[in-house]
């Protein structure tokens, strides 16, 4: 019965976007996407070289394409708010193969990438700064490149007007806290959190100045519902909430949330001619662990590419896809069969089901502030 209930909800969730591709397609001309690797459509892989390993991507990219740089076992919800704007796929900034096209926008964001700036032991060297320094030389480079007569760059890049039109995305901050807790209190992170949202003001500030206007801002998710934190930091049952998050982890998350929702609304102020969107991922996903068997979901806490077995199915030694010595005996992470009753993909990201969920409650608008009109199909900008 659930996943009949989650075929029928895919469903109408496909329809509505078909409805908002005729409303919508022409709102934006390109968008501009900052993050980690919640939207990282395969900056990473390409900037330092290594390749996600099947299962990664098998719903949507086929085995030979492995993931197109996804942490995901198919699309995301980058993915899916570009299809609802009847827009292509965003191509990463780094990805020079195949001729690809970046008329419709560029994606800076790379999995591990945090807002603070990456230090020599940093998973990710493309923190949010640099992403904001990249997005500089590109649109220099663009508009240098489109004064070239007699070329045909307009059918690649995006042109001068839609650098100022178009939607500038950011999801990213998770990392920053997630990462904290390894060797910080629960204070210290809450501490820090103000200096995170200044360099997360600082590149807002140079977007701005760059003609950007039209700035569309993801909070971060319950870290503490990740199955990665769960198995590292949630061993004792007095650290969990009632629906099997670590509580700590979640709290820094709101008090993120909470200083990100202030920021938003500041800027909105500092930036008369500018339109701030601010978007609350955390309820989405948090109504989605608290309640999955109401959308269809079995599993909103274990991972479904990974090694152990329930309740989890997570080992920090195996990763998803990957195969590894344990105790003596080779192991295999495998993904799971039926990954769309899963939330949870690899321990850390979500699955295509669960990344298409979360996008059609954000295409409701009602996760936004300002609020967005209830009559989505002909109002809804995004």
């Amino acid at each position: 019965m659930a996943t009949k209930n989650l075929k029928v909800f895919h469903v109408l969730t496909l329809f509505c976007f078909l409805l908002l591709r005729c409303a919508n397609s022409l709102n934006y001309p390109a968008v501009f996407n900052f993050g980690d690797s919640n939207s990282d459509t395969g900056e990473l892989t390409a900037g330092i070289g290594f390749r996600l390993p099947y299962p990664y991507g098998e719903l949507y990219f086929n085995a030979s394409l492995s993931s197109g740089g996804r942490f995901s076992d198919g699309r995301l919800i980058i993915d899916f708010l570009m299809g609802a704007m009847n827009l292509p796929f965003l191509n990463p900034y780094l990805d020079s193969a195949g001729l690809p096209s970046f008329r419709n926008g560029c994606n800076f964001a790379a999995g591990g990438a945090t807002t603070h700036p990456a230090t020599a032991t940093s998973v990710c060297p493309f923190s949010f700064g640099v992403q904001v320094s990249q997005f500089l030389r590109f649109k220099a480079r663009a508009l240098q490149l489109l004064a070239a007569k007699g070329k045909d760059f307009e059918n690649y890049l995006p042109s001068e007007d839609s650098f100022q039109k178009g939607l500038y995305v950011f999801d990213i901050g998770q990392n920053d806290l997630a990462g904290a807790f390894y060797s910080k209190t629960l204070d210290q992170i809450l501490a820090f959190i103000p200096t995170i949202l200044a360099q997360f003001q600082l590149g807002i500030q140079k977007l701005y100045d760059q003609g950007a206007r039209n700035f569309w801002i993801h909070n971060t998710g319950p870290l503490g519902c990740l199955t990665q934190n769960v198995a590292k930091f949630g061993t004792n049952t007095s650290e969990l909430d009632e629906h099997g998050c670590v509580s700590a982890h979640n709290q820094a998350a709101k008090t993120f949330n909470l200083q990100l929702h202030d920021l938003s609304k500041k800027l909105q102020g500092q930036y008369s001619d500018a339109n701030v969107t601010y978007v609350d991922i955390f309820s989405i996903k948090y109504d989605l662990i608290a309640n999955y068997s109401q959308y269809g979901f079995q599993q909103p806490i274990m991972a479904c590419c990974g090694y152990g077995g329930p309740p989890l199915n997570y080992n920090s030694r195996v990763s998803c896809g990957s195969t590894r010595i344990l105790n003596g005996t080779l192991v295999t992470s495998k993904g799971c069969s039926n990954s769309s009753v899963y939330v949870n993909w690899d321990g850390i990201h979500y699955t295509q089901a669960a990344n298409q969920f979360v996008s059609s409650k954000i295409l409701t608008g009602k996760y936004s502030d300002p609020p967005l009109s209830d009559n989505i199909f002909f109002s809804l900008k995004l």
